[in-house]
């Protein structure tokens, strides 16, 4: 009897955290519609607009789910996963799993703007260190706290719609 109340809590458990996997994966899809990136953000016309995930993340197979086949604005979505910094430079969107806080500076996060990418992450203090949108819990609903000014600061513009949804962190 024991055996099976533990094994019903670890499913309860995982499938929690696979829908919140779910819902984020939703949520950057949809980033794609409400977040404006300048035109010299892509190669050309056609360029792929691509959403890069930092390193192991459980969010990857989500997301893929949900951009295989979309485009946005005449982009194709793809996905790509980055083992390094240095090679971020040419992604749109970057998912930081809070696992990497340790591995990432302020200085490196500031980097991006630079690049015209919107930074997502559920780290703690993201956008306190100039990442822009970051997930938190709260009554176990998943909420945005969005750093206007870093996104501003990379170029982006994000619509009155989405900074409805969200909490605004001031710097």
């Amino acid at each position: 009897m024991i055996a099976v109340l533990l094994c019903s809590t670890i499913l309860c458990a995982q499938s929690e955290s696979v829908r919140e996997y779910q819902i984020k994966a939703a949520y950057i899809y949809n980033f794609t519609n409400f977040v404006t990136w300048p035109s010299e953000a892509f190669s050309s016309d056609r360029a792929p607009f691509i959403i890069g995930i930092f390193r192991d993340d459980p969010i990857y197979p989500y997301l893929k789910e949900i951009i295989t086949g979309e485009s946005v604005d005449g982009h194709r979505l793809i996905i790509k996963q980055y083992e390094d910094f240095e090679d971020l430079k040419t992604c749109h969107i970057l998912v930081i799993n809070d696992l990497e806080t340790d591995k990432l500076s302020s200085s490196d996060i500031s980097a991006l703007k630079k690049g015209n990418t919107l930074t997502v992450s559920n780290m703690p203090n993201f956008t306190q260190k100039g990442g822009i949108v970051k997930f938190f819990n709260k009554n176990n609903k998943i909420h945005l706290q969005i750093n206007n000014e870093a996104a501003k600061a990379a170029d982006l513009v994000i619509s009155s719609k989405l900074l409805n949804l969200a909490d605004i962190f001031f710097p």
